[in-house]
């Protein structure tokens, strides 16, 4: 079984109604949603909305002092709820997307990587998760680069 964790909505909300301006002041771009728009929130694990405001932002998602530190750019829906997963449940934002997948050991190694893609990702989560040299993993959109969530043992 498996833990899939959003990021903290306290993490952002601290830029929730800031002005265009000033969130271009702290290095964040504001995107307002359109039809057809896919900006995956890392708090709801959803797209965006037409018409939600979505804030794109580099954050450090890898924080272990190891040659696989990293941050990069994620997207937050200005107000955006926490998700809430049940163990083994796969978010929505990760439906039609290829998602690739980098198993680390405890002190932040990376051990191993894999794909999927849609339901067919919940195997490969599995399988990653048999290697008890792994410690949790991180799920990025493969196509971009952009970290998606966190997922343990549950």
């Amino acid at each position: 079984m498996f833990q899939i964790s959003p990021l903290p909505a306290a993490n952002f909300s601290h830029l929730f109604g800031l002005s265009d301006g000033d969130l271009d002041s702290r290095g964040v771009v504001a995107r307002r949603a359109r039809e057809g728009d896919r900006f995956p929130c890392r708090v709801s694990l959803r797209d965006a909305r037409p018409g939600e405001r979505a804030l794109l932002l580099n954050y450090e998602h890898q924080a272990a002092a190891t040659p696989y530190r990293s941050c990069y750019a994620i997207f937050v829906v200005e107000g955006a709820e926490q998700a809430e997963l049940a163990p083994d449940e796969l978010p929505r934002v990760f439906c039609g997307r290829p998602i690739a997948l980098r198993g680390f050991s405890s002190a932040g190694m990376l051990l191993e990587g894999a794909m999927g893609l849609g339901e067919d990702i919940a195997p490969v989560i599995e399988q990653l998760l048999r290697n008890p040299a792994i410690a949790y993993l991180h799920a990025h959109n493969a196509m971009h680069g952009c970290y998606s969530a966190r997922i343990d043992r549950a």
